[in-house]
């Protein structure tokens, strides 16, 4: 495989949501990791076989183009937010507030939801899905920016129970 395909794959994987690729060809072998975490993706693109090059370089690290920074999720509620519910992400995605950027947000902070309310859509590759809310109750707080992007089971919105 030649540099210019494993820095093809490196692009491709980063644009994905694939956490890591092995590829292997008789003697070859490679392997592309992204890392879990929001800040800071770390690919390693090539590891050569012993049997193949015998004065092998070390392993290239590239670190990649650091994605649109998501807001960290608050390790610990504080006492005061006990009684309120989080809604959080059913999947990984793009968080969008309204149906488009000239539309007014689905939900803000004060408005009264019942289940069925669409809250926010979290677009995943290329399809659009509404969330509904599940429980009746206000918005509290809204935990997340716009068009930002949300890992599975985190935490979009804060309600107060109805």
């Amino acid at each position: 495989m030649e540099y210019k395909q494993i820095q093809e794959l490196i692009k491709a994987i980063n644009k994905s949501n694939i956490s890591e690729l092995s590829i292997e060809e008789g003697d070859f072998k490679i392997t592309i990791k992204q890392a879990q975490t929001i800040n800071e993706t770390q690919v390693v693109a090539y590891q050569p076989m012993p049997q193949m090059m015998p004065a092998a370089p070390a392993p290239v690290a590239i670190p990649a183009a650091a994605p649109a920074a998501a807001p960290a999720t608050p390790a610990a509620a504080p006492a005061a937010d006990a009684n309120l519910i989080t809604i959080k992400s059913p999947m990984i995605g793009t968080f969008y507030r309204s149906s488009s950027p000239d539309k007014p947000a689905f939900v803000n902070v004060g408005d009264e939801i019942k289940p069925g309310k669409v809250l926010c859509i979290i677009e995943a590759m290329k399809l659009f899905n509404e969330i509904e809310s599940e429980v009746s109750g206000k918005i509290v707080k809204v935990l997340i920016d716009d068009a930002s992007p949300v890992e599975y089971d985190q935490p979009l919105f804060l309600v107060e129970p109805a």
